[in-house]
């Protein structure tokens, strides 16, 4: 049965997080703020940037020295060579440079600027202090889904959520590097249209286009709203739960790389 309707409510007073804060408990709260408790079907896009926080992924530019590659990059780019530093530690290999660009390949396997560091909304240290993206996004969503599941008796769906660009389209989407309990990706091929033609190449990027739509009420500035509950979502009973792993293109697929 395909969805009909759809709700996304942005958990109220989530706090400044910390590192080491149980987010399942700030979650929890918030669920109870908004009087709302968790329901079968249910799936959370938590922020990755929350989830990076917890887990103290901080890095102080201060304590960074920079390599010659960094340096020489910095130069190209027009970056702070301690923060192309960490990007490279945090990569396999450069995509492009350019000023003001950085591509990287990601340790974690996809492709993004400036390996997903982020600057905004860090604390007091203001450019000194970085975020890194979290240490195994889709273990941690697994994390949060079964240590809500405990405290619940449910377990929600989760997608950990990160804002990338698109090499041949302007602005940025929210898409999902973390996820437990809900399809990756829904392949469609074998289905039919309205017509009966046969579906051939259709595979649906299912949990990217769920952080997409919560992106619309995270925001990227002060906002201050980066847990969204989504409810009402309906997918193919057959379709298996996945993980965000299962989206990054083969190298051998990878025609932009």
């Amino acid at each position: 049965m395909p969805t009909t309707e759809l709700n996304l409510i942005a958990l109220p007073g989530i706090p400044l997080i910390q590192p080491g804060d149980n987010l399942a408990a700030v979650i929890l709260a918030a669920l109870t703020r908004a009087n709302l408790t968790l329901t079968t079907g249910d799936i959370l896009v938590v922020s990755s940037k929350i989830v990076s926080k917890s887990q103290n992924r901080f890095v102080d530019l201060r304590e960074i020295t920079p390599s010659p590659e960094a340096v020489s990059l910095g130069e190209k780019t027009l970056k702070d060579p301690r923060m192309v530093e960490v990007a490279l530690r945090e990569s396999v290999g450069v995509s492009r440079a350019a000023p003001n660009v950085l591509i990287v390949r990601h340790k974690l396997g996809f492709t993004s600027a400036n390996a997903g560091i982020d600057q905004s909304n860090t604390g007091s240290l203001g450019h000194d202090l970085i975020l890194l993206l979290p240490e195994n996004p889709d273990h941690a969503a697994d994390e949060l889904a079964h240590s809500l599941e405990k405290q619940t008796g449910v377990r929600p769906g989760v997608v950990i959520s990160d804002t990338h660009g698109r090499p041949f389209r302007m602005g940025n989407v929210n898409v999902a590097i973390g996820i437990s309990g809900i399809p990756s990706l829904l392949d469609q091929r074998g289905y039919h249209d309205l017509f009966g033609r046969e579906l051939k190449a259709t595979v649906t990027a299912f949990a990217d286009q769920l952080a997409a739509a919560a992106g619309l009420l995270t925001g990227e500035a002060d906002e201050g709203q980066p847990v969204i509950l989504v409810r009402g979502l309906q997918w193919p009973t057959d379709a298996a739960s996945g993980h965000a792993t299962d989206m990054i293109r083969p190298p051998d697929m990878d025609l932009y790389r």
